[in-house]
């Protein structure tokens, strides 16, 4: 009998040792298992187009010589120490202008000078990124890195609209006016013979890099750039050939083919953007007479039909707060 008490007593020990070891290991994993966190942020940046106005091959030049603002808000949740999900709404406005853009150099970028396109197109994005984290973050959200790059990329829905200044004239009576130009099918859209209007809603692929700093418990800073690339060639009104003359009438015809425009129409200093191409042509050789005048007259191109679409940069800094995970209660006593 007392050979079964004591395998009895040796057993429930072990059993006992056993359960201690199994309850420390269960305690150990759960604190060291991810908590899954979400946080909303909001940001301000700059807003950079490139496409048909300021084209991808002068991409330093077309970053700095019109940049623009965007505001956005997000929501994120980091399912992992290094992936997130995250949802953005970012409202960016985008411009450009052939004759600001060219200016400084009338005989290199003649077609484009000659062409004298503006526009402004306000964006509103939608977007939904993957983030990828380079630092892992802690077991909580308190514990997240401190430094930390990243990189995201994903897809976009996009909403936008294209406007222009009306012709300056130094002797009306009327004010400019900032016009829609797709309703004005300034390609002649919608007539037998050309291609359906453009839509005013599109698809985006955004990718980019950011960093993200924890300034306390409750909030980070960020600063991201991210490029996007969409699936139109019209956020700037330009994507194909001029309409033939008798295509578009009235307001449509003027804003369609500004070429023989006296005065710049965006600038408000409108200066005198057709001397300088008189200029050149009385003291230019036949071929650069003759480039001139079929840029004036004879051409048919208006945008780069065929080539890369439309696209735009959006810089932001950001500020984020970190949602509570749960809620903290007084201990009872």
């Amino acid at each position: 009998m007392k050979k079964i008490k004591y395998l009895t007593a040796g057993m429930l020990s072990v059993a006992a040792l056993f359960a201690d070891s199994t309850d420390s290991l269960a305690q150990r994993r759960v604190n060291t298992h991810f908590l899954p966190y979400s946080s909303v942020s909001f940001g301000v940046g700059s807003s950079h187009y490139y496409g048909d106005l300021a084209g991808y091959r002068q991409f330093i030049k077309a970053t700095y010589i019109m940049p623009r603002w965007n505001v956005g808000i997000g929501y994120t949740r980091q399912f992992t120490p290094k992936f997130a999900a995250r949802a953005t709404f970012t409202w960016a406005r985008i411009a450009g202008d052939d004759y600001t853009f060219n200016k400084n150099n009338i005989v290199e970028n003649l077609p484009q000078y000659v062409r004298n396109l503006h526009f402004r197109n306000d964006l509103k994005e939608f977007a939904i990124t993957g983030v990828y984290n380079f630092i892992p973050d802690g077991r909580t959200s308190e514990e997240r890195a401190k430094f930390t790059p990243y990189l995201f990329g994903g897809i976009a829905l996009l909403a936008h609209s294209p406007e222009a200044r009306t012709p300056y004239d130094p002797n009306a009576t009327e004010a400019q006016q900032w016009v829609k130009l797709q309703p004005l099918h300034t390609e002649g859209q919608g007539q037998p013979g050309y291609d359906k209007p453009y839509s005013l809603v599109t698809a985006a692929i955004p990718v980019g890099l950011g960093v993200r700093y924890k300034l306390n418990e409750n909030f980070n800073l960020a600063f991201e750039v991210g490029f996007r690339y969409t699936f139109t060639d019209y956020l700037d009104d330009a994507g194909g050939n001029y309409a033939a003359k008798d295509a578009l009438t009235g307001l449509a015809a003027q804003m369609a083919d500004r070429r023989q425009e006296v005065y710049a129409a965006r600038p408000k200093s409108h200066p005198n953007r057709y001397q300088p191409l008189v200029d050149l042509y009385q003291n230019g050789d036949p071929s650069q007479q003759a480039q001139i005048s079929n840029e004036l007259q004879g051409t048919v191109v208006r945008g780069a039909d065929g080539k890369l679409n439309d696209g735009y940069i959006l810089t932001s800094f950001q500020i984020h707060y970190i949602i509570p995970s749960k809620i903290k209660c007084p201990p009872i006593r």
